[in-house]
């Protein structure tokens, strides 16, 4: 814009300058020429009037020299008078040359009436006029002839051209300021307005002009400072909703990948690197077909851009060293003129609803096969002892016990789903008292040394430290029956249990390490399930519901607590809770 102002100016000033030396040279041309023709007019005049002067006076040869400088004093002019034939009877200048006869001279050979010239015969330049002088008989008998010098009219001309340059000098030097001064107060609200434009252009909607003047640019300026605001706030709208947008579409539960006409994967959230365990922002502007492994996905893309119609299918994927199920809805986008514009693909992870559908499915099959073998055992010696064997009393007592047995089996499983589900009610609450844990642990092992002890198995106690904590005593002493059982019926004839419970400061650690037949590392993801046994034989032989474990999980977890598995098959396995020493605030409101 510094450019435009200077060139403005520029133009303006060459512009201004050309009109007023044109102006200048019309005018001094002009000037020269009306003095001219005067005094060109007054020559005339005076030369006629000398003439007349000597034809009315007759005088001799020798008086006409005279007669000359009269009339030159009186006329401020060389005054010649010259014979027809050349000669030269009086000069004003009274130069012995010039009273030379002038036949042959080129100024008196071009001698004629009304032809005013320049002499170039004398040093100083003059303009010549003559006329002749005649006799009664109206001959030519001589001319007159007046010069007047040149000088005056150069020195005129000089003066006049001097001050032209002077006034139209002062003028320019006048014009440049003013017009420097007019182009600034035009051009400074442009340069601001274009400063304000540029930035805006660059994303700033916070800059503003200056709105001084009234006139057509501080309109401009206006209107540009209104379309900065609106900018402004429409880009803060802008910017919020995509910002809304952006978290909805990163942190929405299911994946989201928007593909082009082209192929190409344009959007993909957060979710889908959950989905599928890679790096998904490496599959941004890829062919869908190079990037996603799995035929069934690239199945369905390729059906909605074949048919352009909605497809939903329920798909499983092999990820990784598992096998998730995931709802995919696939939608076509259409643009207003019905042309594709490209699809949407979201994933529903349904994994943990087939899981949980397969769980009630297995659940409802365990508890009839184990609410089955005690009924049936009951149902089939009772009816043996109805067929008569009650009246043998070896065989009537043999029966009654395995009846009763079986019994108190069917009641520990009752009493054991029944717990399950009151752990599992959203209205469950612990009873949050100050315990002391290694006084549970203490009363466990009292309580269950004497079933150790049948086994030959040896059973120890190890702690050191400060175990007091914020849990519910009958729920913690739960978990420990439950854990030491499990341990004393896996363990072998003539094993060893080790309990440990340890201080880290802020929690405490429940240890129960046996020599156990262990757990095979691919069933240790399944240990806590409802009925999910290792050793299913030892486990039912024993009593063992197979819901132990769960309800441990289960209140470990509204303990807050952690429990974790390390096991080796054959040689035992170690479970380890980890508790709060203080439960946290949002539990305690």
């Amino acid at each position: 814009m510094t450019k435009f102002r200077y060139r403005l100016v520029l133009a303006v000033l060459t512009v201004t300058l050309l009109v007023m030396a044109g102006l200048g040279l019309v005018i001094g041309q002009i000037f020269k020429n009306v003095y001219l023709e005067n005094l060109t007019d007054r020559l005339k005049k005076e030369t006629y009037l000398a003439a007349s002067m000597v034809e009315n006076e007759a005088v001799l040869f020798n008086e006409v020299q005279t007669l000359t400088e009269e009339i030159s004093q009186k006329l401020d002019a060389r005054v010649t008078i010259i014979l027809a034939d050349g000669t030269v009877v009086g000069e004003s200048a009274a130069d012995p040359a010039e009273m030379e006869n002038h036949a042959d001279r080129p100024e008196f050979t071009e001698l004629e009436e009304g032809i005013v010239r320049y002499s170039t015969t004398v040093e100083t330049e003059l303009l010549f006029y003559a006329v002749p002088i005649q006799n009664e008989a109206n001959e030519t008998i001589g001319y007159v002839r007046l010069g007047l010098p040149i000088e005056a009219v150069n020195s005129v001309n000089r003066t006049l051209w001097a001050i032209l340059i002077v006034s139209f000098t002062i003028a320019f030097l006048v014009i440049v300021s003013v017009t420097y001064r007019i182009a600034n107060q035009m051009i400074r609200p442009i340069e601001s307005a274009t400063v304000v434009a540029n930035k805006l252009a660059e994303g700033d909607y916070q800059a503003r002009t200056s709105e001084e003047s009234r006139d057509e640019v501080g309109q401009l300026n206006r209107s540009i400072n209104v379309l900065a605001y609106n900018l402004e706030q429409l880009t803060k709208r802008h910017q919020v909703q995509k910002e809304r947008l952006e978290t909805l579409i990163e942190n929405m539960g299911s994946g989201l990948i928007l593909i082009n006409t082209r192929g190409d994967i344009s959007l993909i959230n957060k979710t889908c690197h959950d989905i599928f365990q890679e790096d998904t922002d490496l599959w941004l502007h890829q062919l869908y077909h190079d990037v996603i492994k799995h035929k069934e996905i690239i199945k369905i893309v390729q059906d909605i851009f074949l048919t352009e119609k909605r497809q939903r299918r329920q798909v499983k994927l092999p990820i990784h060293l598992e096998y998730r199920h995931f709802d995919v809805h696939g939608a076509p986008i259409v643009r207003e003129n019905g042309k594709l514009k490209g699809i949407a693909l979201v994933f529903h992870d349904i994994t943990e609803l087939k899981k949980l559908e397969q769980v009630r499915k297995d659940f409802v099959a365990n508890v009839s096969h184990e609410l089955k073998t005690p009924v049936t055992s009951i149902k089939g010696f009772t009816e043996t002892l109805l067929d008569g064997a009650m009246h043998d009393e070896q065989l009537r007592d043999q029966f009654l016990h395995i009846i009763w047995k079986e019994s108190e089996r069917l009641q520990s499983l009752i009493h054991d789903l029944l717990e399950l589900s009151k752990i599992e009610q959203n209205y469950f609450q612990l009873n949050w008292q100050q315990t002391n844990l290694f006084a549970v642990v203490s009363e466990v092992m009292t309580l269950l040394k004497g079933k150790a002890e049948e086994k030959g198995i040896d059973i120890s106690l190890s702690a050191e430290g400060s175990f007091d904590l914020e849990g519910d005593p009958e729920r913690l002493k739960q978990i420990a029956i439950n854990l030491v059982n499990n341990a004393i019926t896996y363990t072998s004839n003539g094993g060893r249990i080790d309990l440990a419970l340890k201080d880290h400061g802020d929690v405490v650690e429940f240890e129960v390490n046996d020599t156990g037949i262990g757990i095979r590392e691919s069933e240790i993801p399944r240990i806590f399930e409802r009925f999910y046994r290792v050793d299913r034989a030892r486990s039912r032989n024993s009593g063992g519901t197979g819901l132990g474990l769960a309800i441990v999980k289960h209140l470990v977890e509204a303990h807050q607590g952690k429990i974790l598995v390390e096991s080796e098959f054959g040689k035992g396995t170690t479970f380890t809770i980890q508790f709060h020493r203080y439960r946290d605030d949002e539990e305690k409101s």
